[in-house]
């Protein structure tokens, strides 16, 4: 379970849900119970604004431009949550919440296409239907205090169904929590080009939020070639309350750039790793390869290539998630794409990170901070400077396979760049290496590597801290231990022989 979420009462909901599952595999369940979640969220935003209007006794609780100019979704009489709980214990359930989503599509344009209408099926189980919108309705009659009530279960909820179904469509709540704390995308226009269900983008908005600043300052796009994903994507922004474009639909980013002429001016992805089905043999002649031609049996370089040549050329600054193996790879073409990239100083930094972060693997990733332009006025002058955290030490094993990044840990790789970068450095920190965690190191040191960028080969083994006992102290006091331990070592042994013997099994030559 994730502590990164901060929770109380999801859990214990979260346990609820998953016990009315009965038999249905996971990865069609989370589209049920997160289908629902949505549109109790949609309807309590809705009931919220039309008691208001009741309230006001002037006669429009029912006028659709009162809610859509506040950008609350209309919500069709038939559509409303009461209509589903009044039917809870029907057997027509199913085609009842399959209609209350289809009206809801038809009165609002954003959301044509988005609702998953799979609830009349008939392997879903009716019953445990009924009982699992029961479950939902108690919600905000229990937790009507907590603030963004229904946001913070459905992120809850996307984090547990990602960690039993592999997690395909989720980035860990920590990894993208050190992107954005890292890059700061409080003002711009904000690019995801595999936005899965738009944990960056949700993350963007809580950091801005925690900074006081204005959520209309950023602009969202994103692109999702997995429908299912793609959709709830576009739901977890509405729940949110941000405004995204991800396209007309969902699609492949290779092959159908859904923002072909966009400058961005922060950009993050956790695209898939190591991919060989990316259709790269019909993309060789492609505008994209400015650095080198990707190999068509590895996507690693297509997706850094890709993000680079969507950045503005200002100041534009992008966080990507990949595999280690892209850090060291000289397979098909990619060291020779990374020698360039290095030497057009695209590299601002890289970031090793522990294995066991993500759901979907146990590898250890890595960071890449890609920048445009290090000598914009912005920052400090940092031409031909890369910087490289070493942060396979950090994290906690919060379950048995899966690890976590700690507030704290998160905070100290982010004042680290950011002391590099020299802009928003905490009280005032200078930037300085420090053995075993971080290294600025400049293009002479690199190119000493062979363009390999793996922070290890930088930064060094961390000193140990002397205790200040004297070595022939440590010596003595070893010696004497371990000579206690072979004592006992031989009497074992002796009480097992005899014990075998009085069994009648001779272990030796006595």
């Amino acid at each position: 379970m994730s502590t990164t979420a901060n929770v109380g009462f999801e859990k214990e909901l979260f346990k609820m849900a998953d016990k009315l599952r009965n038999n249905m595999d996971a990865g069609e369940y989370k589209h049920v119970v997160l289908g629902l979640i949505f549109l109790k969220y949609i309807s309590d935003k809705f009931n919220t604004r039309y008691e208001e209007l009741k309230a006001e006794g002037d006669g429009f609780e029912e006028d659709k431009d009162e809610y859509t100019m506040d950008n609350i979704f209309w919500v069709p009489q038939d559509s409303r949550w009461q209509v589903l709980r009044d039917n809870a214990k029907s057997p027509e359930i199913g085609k009842v919440v399959d209609t209350a989503l289809l009206h809801i599509e038809k009165e609002n344009a954003n959301l044509k296409g988005v609702l998953d209408k799979r609830y009349a099926k008939p392997d879903l189980d009716k019953t445990k239907l009924g009982e699992l919108i029961d479950l939902i309705s108690d919600i905000s009659a229990k937790y009507h205090d907590e603030k963004d009530l229904m946001g913070r279960v459905y992120e809850y909820f996307l984090n547990e169904f990602a960690d039993i179904t592999g997690g395909e469509f989720y980035t860990p709540t920590s990894v993208v929590k050190t992107i954005v704390e890292m890059i700061e995308p409080y003002n711009g226009r904000v690019y995801d080009p595999a936005c899965g269900s738009g944990g960056m983008f949700i993350q963007s908005g809580k950091f801005i939020e925690d900074h006081s600043q204005n959520i209309d300052n950023i602009s969202i796009y994103g692109q999702e070639s997995n429908p299912t994903t793609w959709r709830l994507c576009k739901m977890n922004l509405a729940i949110r309350g941000l405004d995204g474009n991800l396209g007309t639909h969902h699609a492949d980013t290779f092959h159908d750039d859904q923002h072909k002429n966009l400058n961005a001016d922060f950009a993050m992805a956790n695209p898939p790793f190591n991919i060989s089905d990316w259709g790269g043999d019909r993309l060789k002649e492609d505008s994209r390869w400015k650095w080198g031609i990707p190999p068509v049996g590895n996507a690693n370089y297509a997706w850094l290539s890709h993000i680079l040549t969507h950045l503005g050329s200002r100041a534009g600054i992008g966080g990507v998630v990949l595999a280690n193996g892209s850090l060291s790879s000289n397979t098909s073409n990619e060291g020779n794409i990374r020698k360039a990239m290095i030497e057009d100083d695209k590299v601002d930094a890289i970031v090793a990170l522990p294995d066991k972060l993500f759901y979907s693997t146990g590898i250890p990733v890595c960071l890449w901070i890609l920048a445009q332009n290090k000598g914009h006025e912005k920052h400090r002058n940092r031409k031909g400077e890369t910087l490289f955290i070493d942060a396979r030490n950090l994290g906690t094993m919060v379950t048995r396979k899966h690890r976590e990044l700690s507030p704290d840990e998160i905070q100290s790789i982010a004042d680290t760049y950011h002391a590099y970068r020299n802009i928003d450095a905490k009280d005032g920190k200078v930037y300085e290496d420090i053995k075993g965690f971080c290294k600025k190191a400049d293009l002479k040191e690199i190119k000493s590597h062979d363009y390999v960028l793996t922070p290890g080969r930088y930064v060094g083994i961390q000193d140990e801290e002397d205790d200040g006992i004297p070595f022939e102290e440590k010596m003595t006091q070893l010696s004497s231990e371990l000579k206690k331990q072979f004592i006992k070592s031989n009497q074992l042994e002796n009480q097992i022989k005899l014990n075998l013997k009085s069994l009648g099994f001779k272990v030796d030559d006595e």
